[in-house]
């Protein structure tokens, strides 16, 4: 078993870093492999809206985009995986540029014909909801603020995958940061050791029903 984690803030030791990695060691703690792409260290390139990868060849399980970049490496590294943690910080009401970014180059793993005007594409691999998603949020605002800071976040990290059928299994939303003692800390980091164990455990639940 594979999970892969995506970090979206440009502050690779930063808390939401440190949460996503917390929650990678609870899942390697269940015996699994797994891989953090900080994507500020990644070069992805803007979205240019050709619609290459959306409208042509539906055999292949990504689409063919024509820009170069790592992208294309990276989804391959996704569609392999079983399992998927995203952590972004909530800048300015929403995910960061950097997760936003990915998120829209992950168009090519749909496919829509030319002609089917105003449709969502389709998953040119369907998981089946054998694969699950675990996802942080972090934000100055306390907890309290967590249905207008932490869901919009939330909805649009989770936006591909329910059109991939990937079922997404826990949501942590970890408000004032900024004020945060030591204590309050280190219940979250072990909440998000327990949210990786708890991924893993999931995917062997729909692993052995099918």
């Amino acid at each position: 078993m594979v999970i892969v984690g995506f970090l979206g803030s440009p502050r690779v030791n930063g808390m939401n870093s440190n949460l996503l990695k917390r929650m990678l060691q609870g899942a390697e703690s269940k015996k699994v492999e797994t891989k953090l792409f900080e994507l500020i260290q990644c070069d992805i390139k803007f979205c240019m809206g050709c619609c290459n990868c959306l409208h042509k060849k539906p055999e292949l399980p990504i689409g063919e985009c024509p820009l170069e970049d790592e992208m294309s490496s990276i989804l391959q590294e996704y569609v392999k995986a079983d399992g998927y943690m995203f952590a972004s910080p909530n800048y300015d009401g929403s995910i960061t540029a950097l997760m936003k970014r990915f998120l829209e180059r992950k168009i090519a793993l749909t496919y829509r014909p030319k002609d089917a005007y105003a449709k969502i594409g389709a998953a040119r691999s369907p998981a089946h909801f054998k694969k699950k998603a675990s996802m942080i949020v972090t934000a100055n605002c306390p907890d309290e603020y967590r249905e207008v800071m932490g869901d919009p976040c939330f909805e649009t990290m989770g936006g591909h995958l329910m059109i991939e059928q990937i079922e997404i299994v826990d949501k942590l939303y970890v408000g004032g940061v900024e004020t945060m003692s030591e204590e309050t800390l280190s219940g979250k980091l072990d909440e998000a050791y327990h949210m990786g164990i708890h991924l893993v455990e999931e995917i062997e639940k729909a692993r052995q029903a099918s």
